[in-house]
């Protein structure tokens, strides 16, 4: 343990992250999963934005959110993933206070980013299928940038008041963080100073961000689906089923792992129960979104099959 101590008090000067696991053979097996997961979401939300890019069928304000979406993605499974996987593998377990600062904010950038992007997706879907002959109105391109713009410093905002609010606080008890990256509920666990103010940001935003973002998602596919129900067709009412129903999933997951990290009570847990509640809101979300958003999506095989015959049809000539 890392510490400079002074006249009046011990202060931490690196932490100490965990491992996956204690045995060598299961941390081994646990990072090879990880780091599949990792490449796995790195490739298809690589494929996302080539695709939405270079094809101008998909230049919509749909594909336009896809394709934010993914690059975020690409970016939140970054952080956090190849620092805990050779971590677990070299059993280097340090991490410097500055280093897990930047990590704090930006896991907490990139998730309020993702929530506010997923409820713009809502809106969005909500237009498209309940007020289509104003879609193109409402969903224009400048409303589309400003409402990512708006989430993008929102966001900002939220992970600088974290990170600052936090960072504050003196670390003496230990250094010991139980978790395999670092977070706020983890950090609060080993402050020796008042938490309140912190405890009460955690608060504020999960019912500014989190609980407004849900209940607008819940009112939009209320909307979606008392809408779809009325359409006669069966295949157009399971086509719209099968687009929304994998977003509420996706949301519903991530939404409530992280409430429950984020805001139950500062007791003692086993350390791998709170890991597999931390992998449900940073691996897995990017991991399942290209699957369920776009890589289902017909425009986008298409537009994958026209790109893999530019690349490969030379080659074989």
């Amino acid at each position: 343990m890392q510490v400079q101590t002074t006249t009046n008090s011990t202060k931490v000067t690196e932490f100490l992250l965990e491992v996956f696991a204690e045995t060598l053979e299961l941390r081994l097996l646990l990072s090879m999963l990880f780091l599949l997961m990792y490449l796995g979401s790195l490739l298809g939300n690589l494929t996302i934005i080539m695709v939405t890019t270079t094809d101008q069928n998909l230049h919509t304000p749909m594909y336009f959110f896809l394709r934010n979406l993914s690059i975020l993605d690409m970016c939140y499974v970054s952080v956090t993933v190849p620092n805990a996987c050779v971590n677990s593998l070299t059993d280097n377990k340090g991490i410097s206070v500055a280093g897990c600062a930047a990590q704090i904010f930006l896991v907490i950038f990139c998730a309020c980013v993702e929530i506010l992007l997923l409820t713009v997706m809502a809106q969005d879907r909500y237009v498209a299928i309940c007020q289509p002959l104003l879609y193109p109105v409402i969903m224009n391109q400048q409303v589309c940038v400003q409402m990512t713009l708006a989430s993008l410093l929102l966001s900002l905002v939220i992970a600088v008041s974290h990170t600052v609010i936090t960072f504050q606080l003196s670390f003496c008890h230990s250094n010991v963080v139980p978790q395999f990256f670092c977070d706020v509920p983890s950090l609060l666990r080993l402050s020796c100073s008042d938490t309140f103010n912190n405890k009460l940001l955690i608060l504020l935003t999960a019912i500014i961000i989190n609980g407004s973002c849900f209940i607008f998602i819940a009112k939009s596919y209320v909307h979606i689906f008392s809408t779809v129900l009325k359409v006669p067709v069966k295949d157009e009412r399971g086509k719209a089923f099968s687009t929304c129903v994998p977003h509420i999933v996706v949301v519903s997951v991530f939404l409530s792992s992280a409430a429950y990290v984020y805001l139950r009570p500062p007791v003692i847990s086993e350390v791998v129960q709170d890991m597999i509640l931390s992998v449900l809101y940073t691996i897995i979300p990017p991991f399942l979104n290209p699957i369920i958003y776009s890589l289902r999506n017909k425009q986008i095989k298409e537009a994958v099959r026209k790109i893999m015959l530019i690349i490969f049809l030379p080659l074989k000539s």
